[in-house]
């Protein structure tokens, strides 16, 4: 009864974002738990052509959709909040005439995209759904989102996360072609939610089209563009470029790697959450020195995460696939530490967030991409699928490099030369980590000696665990600062 009621006490927006944080863990979770079924149900191909197929996805989702339930509609809900629904209910018919487009000129060549994607048609109309249904539902969660509606979100998002799996085990089990019937598991059930959450905001705000607000959407995303492809450029092409260089097994087994090592994310996700808007504030009240206090606490955290990962790697693939994936454990280290830096990134890219440098946000993302694809090319020729983690790392770390150097040209424009990081203690923080995840990875044909090593991390947060437990507690305290 008193917890209820201490419950009962906290302001909206605060257990708003904590059941969407919540919502967002349970949501990846359910996913990475039922990897280890699809894994057991697919062979390494098949596991691999499915993964083709998401990273297609992704990268079309961009140039199709061109992200518009992103960055103006996140603005526009805002921005036209007076007229939210109708606003709503246009970007939905600029959303449906993209689509409409795109699946015209698809069909119109279609044996010559199906060759580029080395895809079906049916895989290909598939794709197209859930691009659509993709964008209906960010609309809608993103308005239940501002107006802190998190019970409705909650249920939908988690009811849709349970479906999935058990409706795309159903028919993986049933089916001869196991990869489509995965894909349609997934379509099926996007394209009946898109369907009635279309219908609900189509009603609510009863504009299809608006020249206005189409100008608007189409000038605002247009330029976002190359960032939004890039930084799915860099998440994706490995796998479709293995895929086409080595073989769709070596895609599946790379595949599985990435998603282990993906998980991490989480943590950054949650650290972001709280840490974001406090950073925005302390840059707006130009109290730049205090950043570091919490920055390195984060790096020291989120790397230590990444190091447990990377010490339970072997145990961890044979959880999570049969023996056929083993040699997934030996990319699970440079795609864990490049999480690392997809962390350390956020806290450079603020700056130029804040100030509205986003010519120097799309040069730092495209370098990455456009750098991703060369040393793929170059690096998975020789050395095969196990150099796509390498080069993924190096392209992070450069994507990193680029955000640092560009704010601290920004904090030498704007704040008097005031660096919110030392080098020095950034990239020792870094080398540290660097160096022992690369020890780590060289003891697993050695098990005593990574289990002693696993077990001197866990001692030493053992002796030190009142400091973690402060640190911890004074990030989760920062939305009060």
């Amino acid at each position: 009864m008193l917890i209820k009621n201490k419950y009962n006490t906290i302001p909206i927006q605060v257990k708003a974002s904590f059941w969407f944080l919540i919502c967002a863990f349970m949501q990846r979770g359910i996913s990475f738990i039922t990897t280890p079924i699809f894994t057991r149900l697919l062979n390494t191909t098949e596991y691999g052509q499915f993964n083709i197929f998401n990273s297609w996805l992704g990268i079309l989702t961009v140039v199709v959709s061109l992200n518009l339930n992103a960055g103006v509609y996140s603005r526009g809900v805002v921005k036209f909040s007076d007229d939210r629904k109708a606003f709503t209910s246009s970007m939905q018919g600029l959303s449906l005439t993209l689509i409409l487009v795109w699946t015209v000129i698809y069909f119109a060549t279609h044996t010559f995209w199906n060759s580029v994607f080395s895809l079906t048609t049916f895989q290909m109309t598939c794709m197209f759904v859930m691009i659509f249904s993709a964008n209906i539902f960010g609309f809608w969660s993103m308005s239940q989102r501002v107006d802190f509606k998190y019970r409705g979100l909650i249920i939908v998002t988690l009811a849709i996360s349970l479906i999935k799996p058990v409706l795309g085990i159903i028919l993986v089990k049933s089916a001869t072609d196991k990869v489509t019937a995965r894909i349609f598991g997934l379509a099926v059930i996007e394209a009946l939610v898109c369907i009635v959450l279309f219908t609900l905001q189509a009603v609510r705000g009863r504009k299809f089209f608006s020249a206005f607000y189409w100008k608007h959407a189409l000038r605002f995303n247009i330029p976002l563009v190359p960032h939004y492809l890039s930084t799915t450029v860099l998440n994706s092409a490995d796998r479709i470029m293995i895929g086409k260089m080595v073989n769709e097994s070596s895609a599946g087994i790379y595949g599985l790697a990435y998603s282990i090592s993906q998980i991490m994310t989480l943590f950054n996700s949650a650290l972001l959450q709280t840490i974001e808007p406090w950073l925005y504030k302390r840059i707006n009240d130009k109290k730049i020195k205090e950043i570091s206090k919490v920055a390195y606490p984060a790096f020291i955290g989120i790397a230590a995460v990444n190091l447990l990962l990377i010490a339970l790697a072997p145990e961890a693939v044979k959880i999570f696939a049969p023996a056929e994936y083993y040699d997934a454990i030996w990319v699970i280290p440079p795609v864990a530490m490049s999480v690392y830096f997809m962390f350390s990134y956020s806290f450079f890219a603020v700056f130029e967030f804040y100030y509205e440098k986003t010519k120097l946000i799309a040069v730092a993302t495209s370098a990455g991409a456009v750098l991703n694809i060369i040393l793929n090319c170059i690096f998975i020729k020789i050395f095969g699928y196990y150099a796509a983690g390498y080069t993924t790392l190096v392209c992070y770390m450069i994507y990193a490099a680029f955000h640092m150097y560009f704010m601290r040209k920004i904090c030498r424009k704007q704040l008097n030369n005031e660096q919110p990081y030392s080098l020095r203690i950034y990239g020792g923080i870094t080398a540290a980590f660097l160096l022992l995840g690369f020890i780590l990875m060289a003891s697993y044909n050695y098990v005593v000696v990574r289990y002693s090593m696993f077990g001197v991390m866990l001692i030493a947060m053992a002796v030190f665990h009142k400091k973690i437990m402060r640190v911890i507690k004074n990030l989760l305290n920062l939305k009060k600062t």
